[in-house]
């Protein structure tokens, strides 16, 4: 076995348990470490199989003792989600095995089939990806699983808003207003929970951009019931910190231009992409750290802020 470098090491207990999920004469064969994740460590495992050819799978398992008292409720989230999306057309991960409480591993882990692609967090080619995000959303949340997941949750409070410095503070004042009121109705569907560029795998073939197409949806640990509107917030709030505010409300117009609905009332919308935006101000740098490791190293926490800011400001003048 070779790792592409010393920190790919798998545990002594977790490489077991991966062992003997494996078909009779496999083995790993190459270990490598994948980046972009925040929560957990990931490890890509190259198989090698009885006949000679090669597979790969995915390792997630948290380490963190900040993430570990989560790891339990989120990879049983993640096991049941994918075992779900299973034959349902959503190009998700197959479960191989889990082990929620580290029964068996060193940590709390999950087992997984490796989609290809990559993800692309690039300005460049952005018009053509958003179109192809709003309708793999679309797809995410027709699915009606006969077991519903449990309802979301919020992840932020009108009292735990960071506003960053130098902000807007009329306008944020306004905007920590709306998330006051209470949550307007809403029709529940099948949520991904952090649908963003970060969690979607392309085939990008060069030099043409606009030949992309999404090969993968993974990190299902926050599945949940909930508005489409809350889905879509967050990845119109997440396209406006990588590639500017315009592309929050663009990313919402693409959804419905692919058939999704969407609240009515325009201050119902307004609720779910406020309530989204103010709750990245206290993760601002959490968000921002995996883009620049991917590459897009001008966005430091700073610049990020500064787009929060624009975003969220672009919302208030929205509602006048």
């Amino acid at each position: 076995m070779t790792n592409h470098d010393e920190a790919a090491d798998v545990r002594p207990l977790t490489l077991a348990w991966v062992s003997r999920h494996l078909e009779v004469g496999e083995r790993i064969v190459r270990i490598e470490v994948l980046h972009g994740g925040v929560t957990a460590e990931m490890r890509r495992l190259t198989i090698g199989t009885q006949d000679g050819t090669t597979r790969d799978l995915v390792l997630r398992s948290f380490v963190d003792p900040f993430y570990l008292g989560h790891a339990e409720d989120w990879l049983n989230r993640e096991a049941d989600a994918l075992s779900l999306l299973t034959g349902t057309g959503v190009p998700a991960p197959g479960l191989v095995a889990v082990d929620p409480t580290a029964g068996h591993c060193e940590y709390p882990s999950l087992l997984m089939t490796h989609l290809a692609g990559r993800t692309v967090l690039d300005d460049a080619g952005v018009e053509t990806r958003v179109p192809l995000l709003a309708r793999q959303l679309v797809a995410i949340h027709a699915l009606r699983p006969a077991e519903r997941p449990r309802e979301y949750v919020g992840l932020t409070t009108a009292d735990t808003v960071v506003t960053p410095k130098g902000a807007d503070e009329a306008a944020w004042a306004t905007a920590i207003g709306v998330i006051r009121r209470s949550a307007p109705p809403y029709e529940g569907r099948f949520l991904h929970r952090d649908f963003q560029p970060g969690n979607v795998l392309f085939d990008v073939p060069p030099p043409v951009p606009a030949g992309a197409r999404i090969t993968g949806v993974v990190d299902w640990a926050a599945t949940c019931w909930g508005p489409a509107d809350l889905d879509v917030a967050h990845c119109s709030t997440n396209l406006a910190l990588l590639h500017g505010p315009a592309w929050g409300p663009r990313f919402a117009q693409a959804y419905e231009e692919a058939g999704g609905g969407l609240a009515a009332a325009a201050s119902e919308r307004l609720y779910w992409q406020v309530r989204d935006a103010l709750a990245c101000s206290e993760e601002v740098q959490l968000v921002a750290q995996p883009w620049r490791k991917a590459g897009r190293t001008e966005l430091t926490t700073r610049a990020v802020e500064e787009r929060l800011d624009a975003y969220v400001t672009a919302l208030m003048d929205a509602l006048g």
